[in-house]
């Protein structure tokens, strides 16, 4: 294993991210107060430590660490896609992921955060305290994008889910962000007293100090873009990330040794099952997750037809496309 690898795929944590060195020059960010790390798992435990990357895989995270810079990982429904920023969480201590989910209605606000101001008046309107009233932080949760660049001394990691459902006009507004590796909260920057404590994407009882108005990153995050390649990105975005494209695993020894990974003893006796898998992907698209629950389901299932069990919760994805 090469000695420059952070992240090795070994799925077994270790602190190598500290040997992480600086950033280029052109990455270097200097937000502050320094906030510590959070503790935890990634948050998705069984995902992490299941998970098989590809050599590929593998050196394009590390790419993305060393050169802050986000990893767009494309590929089919069921790669793995998703799961790498949890097994890359996991191995490294990175605390838990950040998950923002896209939508094409989902806009760059949604990421950074949300404010509250019909709660923020009803609260001004009951029998209060001018300090309780003063609190605006109460009203402002950070989103996953927002929380992701506050001055961690490590880096968090932020899956950026299914961006290629988002509108035209987010992988722009992105770029802005991740170059800046900052970002301003009017509601607090046009009062006197523009520092509030906020709440995090972490949960409502996980709250930090925002000074000035102003977030900005100390340690860039691992940003990772999941796409499943329903649409084009412009070059501009293109050049700014880090990519790799998963793939389908093929073979019936990669697709057993997954099975095994995941299910353990509960995968003796399914080559039959892995075998049909290849079968019925041979004419049309399957992901890896429907192999596993045909496998989980005949395991505990009494069917005296395991194939005919198995074809019922394998629905092919996508097949060839038809000529009329």
């Amino acid at each position: 294993m090469p000695d420059w690898l952070l992240y090795t795929g070994s799925r077994r944590p270790h602190d190598g991210v500290d040997r992480l060195p600086p950033p280029p020059p052109w990455r270097a960010f200097d937000g502050g107060p320094v906030l510590p790390s959070p503790e935890g798992g990634s948050g998705n435990a069984h995902q992490a430590t299941t998970y098989r990357p590809s050599d590929d895989a593998v050196q394009q995270v590390n790419a993305a660490l060393y050169l802050r810079r986000p990893l767009l990982v494309t590929g089919p429904p069921g790669t793995g896609k998703s799961t790498l920023a949890y097994a890359v969480a996991h191995e490294l201590g990175l605390g838990p992921v950040l998950h923002w989910p896209i939508t094409s209605r989902t806009t760059l606000r949604d990421g950074l955060y949300q404010y509250d101001p019909l709660t923020r008046l009803y609260a001004a309107g009951r029998d209060t305290s001018p300090a309780d009233d003063e609190d605006i932080g109460r009203f402002i949760r950070l989103g996953p994008l927002g929380t992701a660049l506050l001055p961690y001394r490590r880096p968090r990691v932020l899956l950026v889910d299914e961006i290629d459902k988002s509108d035209i006009d987010l992988p722009n507004d992105l770029l802005t962000i991740f170059e800046k590796g900052e970002y301003e909260l009017p509601e607090l920057s046009r009062r006197a007293d523009p520092s509030a404590e906020v709440m995090t994407a972490d949960g409502p009882g996980d709250r930090v100090t925002v000074t000035a108005g102003t977030v900005r990153c100390r340690a860039f995050p691992l940003v990772v873009l999941t796409s499943n390649g329903e649409r084009e990105f412009p070059p501009a975005f293109l050049r700014r990330c880090v990519t790799v494209e998963l793939r389908q695993p093929s073979g019936e020894a990669e697709l057993a040794a997954i099975v095994r990974e995941h299910l353990g003893p509960l995968a003796d006796r399914s080559d039959d099952l892995v075998r049909r898998f290849l079968e019925r992907a041979a004419s049309g698209t399957l992901a890896t997750d429907q192999l596993l629950n045909a496998v989980y389901l005949c395991r505990h299932a009494d069917a005296e037809d395991r194939r005919a069990l198995a074809d019922r919760v394998m629905p092919n994805l996508a097949g060839p496309v038809d000529d009329d």
